[in-house]
């Protein structure tokens, strides 16, 4: 555990449930009782209180019933501790150590383990560095931890048990019916007439959406997921993202479709104003399950990000009562901005494509990935890029080069089709698409564009153009990247008949901001954004 509290500060701990827990967490609070360095650290939330010492952490659940979780009994709350190192322990084994008994001795004190009643129970567990929302605010999630929270979200889904659509369907309605309750009952902080709105809005894509939920269902993809996957419940654990704090008082609320698990973290992302990250998340989480049925599915993931931060604004006007002065108003706040940030996720955008051509070296990629978190519905565009289709085609990994015949013209030909009849799931599924490959054909662009007319979405081609030696410098230079291309394909590519290109042609030869600028321009002059 770290030693982060909750952001608004503690709560109170005045009026502890139909429970006295004082006398226990005034034995936790001196570290001698179990052993631990100090000084200790409480961190306190609605369900439970945590004392963290310099090496390891202890759980206790509050005496506490709320219409989603009770932990009013002592049997409910061992049960919840047991139930939550067995959720835990897939994605976090190194944190999750064992559940402890504190006992009434004869002499009436309290102690660990040994002869008495127990009167309580207490979750062991390793502290870890600090959570990821500490680090985002702190100094921000360097690339590297970014591609971890994908892998590690992706990793869990794959484990994770196949669960019922039919009674998660029931449970996103009743989500919506809670939430238009708890928002109406504080009209100071949400007013009503945007309250009825919201929900109109949210009824209205839930009937929408059903359909393919369902179907989504018969594919295996509503699961028993995390539940609470956000940035406040990823550990830095030995240097690396960690999953931690799933739900576990409640398997059917952590039961749903997999992409709303990840609608949480992305919706966390981009309410922090952390598009870039949010986008690169998405992105790599698409292409590492590899799962078709995810381009047909984000048709959802607006709706599934807006229920997220919906419940995130209903439990933080929830949170508020419970603080005092500055902390309160500080948490009514972050309870509006979510839910002005549900507002914001159910805007209907037009769905985009753009094609990105060049050259190898002429920094498709990079435009591409810069290009991406601003386009379209949030959480950005998807990106599909030849060089990792290809190697995904060939069941190679991203990095590793393909022999000479992997670029034969009838395999280019395949990888092109492939990413097109993707690129026409994702547009109907009314999200924004970038297409990032060679294009020296004039018949490769030609497809793209009817792609794009297919579904009636808008097209921007772009070409993107440098001299030879900065190609030359840039395929020689670069590590670690899906692309194989060296010295002697840009020689070769140099001498391709380029056709007639009608795409916006580019200067990629110089400064990036000066290419990325152009490229905004070309796009918002063929859509009539600003």
């Amino acid at each position: 555990m770290s030693g982060r509290e909750p952001r608004g500060g503690a709560v109170s701990t005045a009026g502890e449930g139909d429970t006295d827990q004082s006398e226990v967490f005034a034995f936790l609070a001196d570290p001698r009782n179990w052993g631990a360095s100090g000084p200790l650290e409480r961190a306190d939330t609605h369900g439970a209180v945590v004392f963290l010492g310099a090496d390891k952490a202890l759980k206790v659940k509050r005496a506490v019933a709320f219409p989603f979780m009770d932990f009013s009994t002592l049997d409910k709350r061992h049960a919840a501790l047991v139930h939550e190192i067995e959720v835990n322990r897939a994605n976090a084994p190194g944190i999750y150590l064992s559940v402890e008994p504190i006992v009434r001795r004869a002499d009436g004190s309290l102690g660990f383990g040994g002869p008495g009643e127990p009167v309580e129970w207490a979750l062991l567990m390793r502290r870890f560095e600090t959570t990821l929302d500490v680090v985002a605010e702190e100094k921000g999630l360097d690339a590297g931890l970014v591609l971890d929270l994908a892998e590690i979200v992706a990793a869990a889904h794959a484990a994770a048990p196949v669960r019922d659509a039919a009674a998660w369907l029931a449970d996103v309605g009743r989500y919506i019916e809670d939430n238009e309750a708890a928002f109406l009952a504080r009209p100071d902080l949400f007013p009503p007439a945007r309250v009825h709105e919201l929900s109109a809005s949210a009824r209205a894509h839930l009937a929408r959406l059903s359909p393919v939920v369902e179907a989504r269902g018969r594919q295996g993809l509503v699961r028993l997921c995390h539940g609470d996957c956000h940035l406040r419940n990823i550990a830095l654990f030995e240097g690396r993202a960690v999953l931690f704090d799933a739900i576990e008082f409640d398997d059917r609320i952590a039961t749903s479709d997999v992409l709303y698990d990840l609608a949480f973290l992305l919706m966390d992302l981009w309410e922090r104003d952390m598009a870039d990250e949010a986008n690169l998340v998405f992105n790599r989480y698409l292409h590492l399950t590899r799962r078709e049925a995810d381009l047909e599915g984000l048709v959802a993931l607006p709706f599934y990000m807006m229920l997220r931060a919906a419940i995130r604004a209903m439990v933080e006007a929830a949170r508020a009562p419970r603080l005092q002065g500055a902390a309160r108003e500080d948490c009514e706040r972050e309870a509006v901005r979510y839910f002005e940030t549900a507002e914001m996720l159910l805007e209907p955008l037009e769905p985009l494509l753009v094609g990105i051509g060049g050259l190898s070296g002429s920094g498709k990629s990079t435009l591409a990935r810069h290009l991406a978190p601003g386009l379209g519905r949030p959480p950005g565009a998807v990106l599909l890029r030849s060089d990792l289709e290809r190697k995904a085609m060939f069941g190679v990994p991203d990095i590793d080069k393909l022999p000479r015949d992997a670029y034969e013209p009838e395999v280019t030909t395949a990888v092109y089709h492939r990413l097109c009849n993707k690129a026409r799931a994702v547009l109907a599924a009314g999200h924004a698409v970038i297409f990032d490959a060679v294009f020296a054909r004039e018949d490769e662009r030609q497809a793209l564009a009817r792609v794009a007319e297919a579904v009636e979405a808008p097209f921007i081609g772009i070409w993107l153009d440098a001299p030879a030696e900065v190609l030359i410098d840039r395929v020689e230079t670069r590590t670690g990247d899906a692309s194989d291309a060296d010295r002697e394909i840009v020689l070769r590519q140099l001498r391709y008949d380029l056709g007639s290109l009608d795409w916006h042609r580019i200067d990629a030869g110089n400064a990036f901001e000066t290419t990325l600028a152009a490229a905004l321009r070309a796009i918002a002059g063929d859509t009539g954004t600003h």
